[in-house]
């Protein structure tokens, strides 16, 4: 078989009503695709990069999917400590290039199929069918375990992108039942509603290129008044002139010594300032319990507020 390109969501700030709707959580993990054709299994993600060998738990199709060839569509994840997925830990999975390091990381770090659609089945296509009717086939083909499992749905989409909110998840997506799979399409009938966290942080520090700040460090202070390093970010809602100006605002700060008291990513081409400024930042997700930084932290404005107040999670 060869690899499709899976239909993806678009993004909205806006939970769709209209109409009839399934909503879902967004795992926070890695597209796979399973192709299982003539007693063969292969795993391919998004971009037909072939999988198969780092994810032994889908080894063994017969033991859940009773088709004789079908392609399945999921999510591969892996549960952090606090028992939600942890993008991290399923990079760490996935970025595996070594065969010899593959058996290690199954058992240190278990993930589980999500599996939310199905577009082949023993010799048909069904991808122009709409959604619902691809759920009733997946359901009667699919013998959920401990590894894989159904994604499940909520009737009230507000309700759950209040539980994904409450919980620091990454948010939900809503699928119209009457949806067909468009290989390779992106349209809005799948709708991606993403929960953002944000921060008031403070600039300990930037990158330059051409002359031109291109990223910023950023830092919160712990309870011992120390800056903590918390990421960097390079885009947002600014243009070219609002880093022009910052470069021009942060020029004369710029000191020696690192302001950070842990060493930050990407350090090595930084240019310290004086922890004066701060800017507002939105990013998808922080697990500051794990020691991580932001994930996708991008700037949405320079503000006005005393750096003394930009206090992190550790203090509370």
């Amino acid at each position: 078989m060869k690899p499709v390109i899976p239909f993806e969501p678009v993004q909205s700030e806006r939970i769709p009503t209209e109409g009839l709707w399934r909503y879902e959580i967004k795992w926070d993990g890695t597209r796979i695709l399973t192709y299982h054709n003539q007693g063969s299994t292969r795993l391919f993600n998004r971009k037909q990069h072939e999988r198969t060998l780092l994810y032994p738990e889908l080894a063994s199709f017969p033991s859940y999917c009773q088709a004789d060839s079908v392609i399945l569509d999921g999510e591969m994840i892996a549960l952090g400590a606090d028992g939600k997925p942890s993008f991290h830990d399923i990079m760490r999975r996935d970025l595996i290039r070594r065969t010899d390091r593959i058996q290690a990381a199954y058992e240190a770090v278990p993930a589980t199929y999500m599996l939310f659609d199905i577009v082949y089945l023993n010799g048909e296509w069904v991808h122009r069918k709409p959604l619902v009717e691809r759920l009733e086939l997946l359901h009667q083909v699919i013998v959920p375990n401990e590894r894989v499992q159904l994604a499940p749905a909520h009737p009230d989409g507000q309700a759950l992108f209040q539980v994904m909110r409450s919980e620091g998840m990454e948010g939900i997506v809503c699928k119209r039942l009457d949806s067909p799979y468009t290989f390779g399409g992106k349209d809005g009938r799948w709708v991606k509603v993403k929960n953002y966290g944000d921060s008031i942080a403070v600039i300990g520090g930037y990158t330059l290129n051409g002359g031109v700040i291109n990223a910023v460090l950023l830092g919160l202070y712990d309870k011992q008044g120390r800056l903590r390093y918390i990421g960097h970010a390079g885009t947002g809602k600014l243009t070219r002139e609002d880093w022009r100006q910052l470069t021009e605002r942060l020029r004369p700060h710029t000191i020696s010594a690192r302001p950070f008291v842990n060493e930050p990513d990407r350090h090595r081409d930084a240019i310290w300032v004086q922890p004066m400024y701060t800017a507002k930042v939105q990013y998808s997700e922080w697990r500051w319990q794990e020691g991580r930084t932001l994930r996708q932290p991008s700037i949405q404005a320079f503000v006005n507020q005393d750096v003394g107040q930009c206090i992190g999670p550790w203090s509370r």
